[in-house]
């Protein structure tokens, strides 16, 4: 296998879009949003080009990573630069073979390279904790006083970094789009069938549950 991890290219963004949207479909909720985020993304000014990676696989992309810019707020009001990711996308044919894993690795590294010391995401805890990241409250991260999410993780990617002080994150406003527009860029799709999964329930019951 010849597997190779390099920035997208505007070539690339249809393609990237549309393995986005194949892999998100019906995963969180019947349908998906991700594709549409992985577009608006690019334009905003918290975006990183540079953590825009794809995984190509004998030359195929199967697997984007993008990466935005975040905020954590210290006791002080002091504010630390971070960075958080998604959409993290692995074409379902290709899913669970560790490619998602090599990728996230692969732009952690160049994140930790870059200067940024730690990353912040909401996520499934059982898909990053193989990848080092915690649980959010090990680390005294809330997003807002005393209140600590069970998906909201970090990671370190300087040790130390966050030791001795409590924050609050603040995620980038890039995240925040209109769902008609969404909806209506995926008129411009392939469409598929909004369906019922058992995994919609999970995704339910980890975005509400939250530690005291």
């Amino acid at each position: 296998m010849d597997i190779n991890i390099i920035n997208e290219t505007p070539e690339d963004y249809r393609e990237v879009e549309e393995l986005t949207k194949k892999a998100f479909w019906n995963v969180n909720v019947p349908g998906c949003d991700e594709h549409y985020i992985a577009h608006i993304l690019r334009e905003h000014s918290d975006f990183i080009p540079e953590l825009d990676l794809v995984l190509t696989l004998n030359g195929k992309i199967i697997a984007n990573i993008m990466y935005t810019r975040a905020k954590l707020m210290d006791e002080t009001g002091a504010e630390k630069e971070i960075v958080t990711f998604g959409p993290l996308s692995v074409l379902p044919k290709y899913q669970r073979r560790g490619h998602g894993k090599k990728l996230l690795e692969h732009s952690l590294e160049k994140a930790a390279e870059m200067g940024f010391e730690a990353a912040v995401i909401f996520g499934n805890p059982e898909n990053y904790i193989t990848a080092g990241f915690k649980s959010c409250k090990k680390y005294n991260v809330a997003i807002s006083e005393g209140v600590y999410p069970v998906p909201l993780l970090v990671k370190e990617l300087k040790e130390g970094a966050l030791a001795g002080k409590s924050f609050i994150y603040k995620e980038s406003e890039a995240y925040v789009f209109a769902p008609e527009k969404a909806e209506e860029f995926d008129k411009t799709f392939e469409q598929m069938p909004k369906e019922y999964r058992p995994s919609q329930e999970l995704f339910y019951i980890y975005s509400g549950s939250k530690m005291n």
